[in-house]
């Protein structure tokens, strides 16, 4: 038979790992499959803690030490996440101006 009557695939099929592709997916930090370790020193401490995790819908693994030092830098990081700043858009040239006078912008204020 000759090639113009192939239908299956011409080239091999390309291998993902070999492009760039990732095919292990990012686990997030407090997730069921990821839960982050916490240290509290007392069973006080450790109700609010696990009612900052049920606030956040968070997973922690808590270990009560007495002895230790408190820990939990991991659950910090993970509710006071920084937010990302949006700043307004400059009107263009020939908009009108934002101060309510009624002239273009670039004529006003710009």
């Amino acid at each position: 038979m000759s090639k113009f009557f192939f239908k299956g695939r011409q080239d091999k099929r390309e291998n993902h790992g070999s492009f760039g592709f990732s095919t292990n997916r990012a686990e997030k930090p407090g997730s069921d499959s990821h839960p982050i370790s916490l240290t509290v020193t007392s069973e006080e401490r450790k109700a609010e803690v696990e009612a900052i995790l049920e606030e956040h819908s968070l997973f922690a693994d808590i270990e009560l030490n007495e002895n230790a030092e408190e820990n939990i830098s991991e659950l910090d990081s993970l509710i006071n996440t920084p937010k990302t700043i949006v700043f307004d858009k400059t009107p263009n040239r020939n908009d009108p101006c934002s101060c309510g006078s009624g002239k273009k912008y670039k004529k006003c204020c710009g």
